[in-house]
């Protein structure tokens, strides 16, 4: 797709070509080309592009205050791929708009130049809703509107702020060596274990690549014949199931001629997502899942990535990028004396992919001149390194199942190898699932070929039987597996609980060393705008908080808990009976599933609210003044790579990207933060809860500040979660 960014001497402009997808009445996605300019306000589409400004369009609208942008990540329609967002209005949810760019920079700017024509009607004082402004846009087909609009948190997040982090935050990882021009790093522990590896430790390759941050994202993210040009480890891959335009379920066959002697191949089932960043950084995460589409393999060992992935960011404005590689891997020994050292030094040697991918981008650049090989075959010609006690594995063991290296070998050889309008526009759906391609080269190189299974082998040696325990948690397991596809290694049995009395269900433990509790976090961690910040732009340590939080719930149920404040017996109702001057501000998190879970924080302030201004305007002011304000800081102190990547530290006006429901009453107002609301935001969350008992959250909440008048920010309070159980969740019973 071709784009300009013009800027007129009065106008903003922003134009170019895009893809309007639609549905046809058998459902089936398709695309149409079309011109389209946004200046200001108003968002003009053409058949053509214009040959001057009085050119009158086929169809126009208003992007005001009420239209929302939603980015939808990927997605295949008849062998083009397309990075698409969709436009819709909060007043009228079937008014909705779906377009598609041809590369995920394009997509970006758009979603940029809407937010900011959205953000912009009526200064500082939002207008009201426009109910007439989307006529042009109807829907004219399906009726059926998804009440779960797909809401990107981490774009919004990325995108309403300036600083790359609002968290100050030490180090997680400690360099212990250089290779091949990589820095290798491994993740930091607890000052107790400092200088200790684990069993599978997470290690981290960090390298600089001559290429531009979006054609690394499309290297990496290919599963096709291009992947063997650098990835000396991988044999075939393939998409098992497409879950959203960020997430999907993969398998990965790896050769083993680069593994140590005797030691069969491996495979993995990832759970992959992918997000980019606001200044062009693209995250790429993956953790190990069980899916019924994809058993284990015959002749493999399915080996259990605890998390991984590519965090790839522009440097030298973009004409190069910093990579950053991270693995976790328990490879699965066969034997329990073979030295965890090994283990450790395949990793290693994984992560020497970062270099490969290195000399690729070199090579296509002409820096060096291309070899007679691949690097494929260049990487897969290297072996362990002999004289590094680290790098090798006991003499004295046999193959994994007994065979000599030569037969292993033999058996390694045989293994598998018209007219559209814009008055008709799709029902967005929080899924997509795309028509099955055809298999040809290019479905092979994009590795997007949504509608193929991977070859799927049955299994020769059958288990011993289940003891009855085993066979318990097999059962729970496979009942998870056939209500959702696919099930994260991670995720627990969770148990039901008592009953509940609001504001008592999550104990305060202000030493930080009870499992399950909350207390407050430090207030110097976080970051907010100074007195200055509209001159220099540079934000300032907090220095303390408005109010306090006096109780918190950890609530489970089986729908969406919503004005907990206002339930008779709540700590809430108990000082509105005293008549005192407490006034409570409540924070309500539902995440939805089978289980909705509530985390509800209470803080509580004795002064008059109208002593604080900002605040005050807050509470009293209509609900889209309060979805542009309100600011969350989030912070993962202490957990996984995978979940410190997915969260970040980057404050997110949660309103302008999550649906948001306000209740109000004589002493409290709460805030409903809705995840289920967000297609991306609740795939992160239930990444979170399947880690969630090894984490430490922290979080801050602010009112944005945005004028003179209003600087400095304050933060209303903090919270800090420590190793929550998911079990532990109180059940709300009917």
């Amino acid at each position: 797709m071709e784009m300009m960014a013009a800027a007129a001497p009065e106008k903003e402009r922003m134009e170019g070509w895009l893809y309007l997808l639609r549905s046809n009445r058998i459902g089936l996605q398709y695309s149409r080309k079309r011109y389209f300019v946004l200046e200001d306000h108003l968002l003009k589409s053409f058949k053509s592009a214009p040959s001057s400004n009085r050119e009158d369009p086929v169809r126009s609208a208003v992007i005001d205050s009420c239209i929302r942008v939603t980015d939808n990540g990927r997605e295949s329609i008849h062998r083009k791929v397309f990075f698409i967002f969709t436009l819709y209005n909060t007043s009228n949810h079937n008014d909705q708009l779906k377009l598609g760019a041809s590369s995920p920079e394009e997509a970006a700017r758009w979603i940029h130049s809407f937010q900011e024509a959205a953000s912009k009607v009526g200064g500082h004082n939002l207008v009201g809703c426009s109910k007439s402004s989307w006529q042009s846009f109807r829907l004219c087909g399906s009726s059926r509107v998804s009440q779960n609009k797909p809401v990107d948190w981490t774009l919004y997040s990325s995108v309403q702020t300036e600083s790359v982090t609002d968290v100050i935050a030490p180090s997680s990882w400690t360099i212990f060596g250089c290779q091949n021009g990589l820095r290798l790093f491994k993740e930091a522990k607890d000052r107790g274990s400092h200088g200790t590896w684990d069993d599978h430790p997470a290690i981290m390759a960090v390298g600089v690549v001559d290429g531009t941050s979006e054609a690394i994202f499309q290297t990496l993210m290919s599963l096709g014949p291009s992947r063997s040009e650098w990835d000396f480890c991988f044999y075939k891959g393939s998409v098992v199931e497409h879950l959203d335009g960020h997430t999907d379920i993969i398998h990965k066959q790896l050769y083993n001629d680069w593994l140590p002697w005797g030691m069969r191949r491996r495979d993995f089932l990832l759970r992959r997502y992918w997000r980019r960043e606001d200044d062009g950084t693209y995250v790429i995460l993956y953790h190990s899942v069980f899916h019924k589409k994809c058993p284990p393999q015959k002749g493999y060992v399915r080996a259990c990535l605890k998390s991984g992935g590519y965090v790839v960011s522009p440097v030298n404005q973009g004409r190069r990028s910093v990579v950053k590689h991270m693995l976790a891997i328990d490879w699965k020994f066969w034997k329990s004396y073979i030295r965890t050292s090994s283990a450790r030094s395949i990793t290693i040697r994984m992560l020497g992919r970062v270099a490969a991918l290195r000399e690729l981008f070199r090579a296509k650049i002409g820096n060096c001149p291309l070899s007679d090989f691949s690097s494929g075959e260049l990487g897969r010609s290297i072996r362990l390194q002999q004289n590094e006690a680290d790098w090798s594995v006991d003499a004295r063991t046999l193959t994994e199942d007994g065979k000599t290296r030569e037969s292993l070998n033999e058996e390694a050889d045989k293994a598998p190898s018209e007219h559209a309008s814009l008055g008709g526009l799709n029902d967005a759906a929080d899924e997509f699932f795309d028509v099955p391609e055809p298999s040809d080269y290019d479905q092979l190189e994009n590795g997007w070929s949504y509608g193929l299974s991977p070859e799927v082998h049955s299994q020769d040696n059958r288990q011993a039987k289940l003891s009855t325990a085993a066979g318990f948690v097999k059962k729970l397991h496979d009942l998870a597996v056939q209500k959702r596809g696919y099930v994260d290694l991670q995720e627990m049995v969770r148990d039901d609980s008592t009953s509940c009395c609001y504001g008592s269900t999550l104990p305060k433990d202000p030493t930080c060393t009870m499992p399950s509790s909350c207390t407050m976090a430090d207030p110097s961690t976080f970051l907010i705008r100074g007195e200055t910040y509209l001159q220099d732009q540079k934000k300032v340590k907090a220095k303390g908080t408005l109010m306090q939080m006096v109780a918190a719930d950890w609530l489970k149920s089986d729908k969406r808990e919503d004005d907990l404040s206002g339930r008779a017996g709540s700590i809430v109702q108990k000082y509105a009976a005293q008549g005192g001057p407490e006034f409570f501000f409540v924070i309500n998190i539902q995440v939805p599933g089978s289980t909705t879970y509530s985390l509800a924080l209470y803080y509580m302030m004795t002064t008059p609210i109208e002593d604080s201004p900002l605040l005050e305007r807050f509470v009293k002011e209509d609900d889209a003044y309060r979805n542009s304000r309100f600011k969350l800081i989030p912070y993962i102190s202490k957990g996984s790579w995978i979940v410190k990547q997915s969260v970040g530290k980057k404050a997110c006006l949660i309103g302008q990207a999550l649906e948001m429901n306000y209740f109000h009453g004589k002493n409290y107002l709460e805030l409903g933060v809705d995840i289920g609301s967000s297609t991306v935001a609740r795939g992160v969350v239930s990444l979170v809860l399947g880690y969630l008992s090894n984490l430490v959250i922290e979080m801050a909440f602010l009112i944005q500040a945005n004028t003179e008048e209003e600087l400095p920010e304050y933060l209303l309070g903090t919270c800090r979660l420590n190793h929550l159980d998911a079990s532990r969740a109180v059940l709300l019973r009917p």
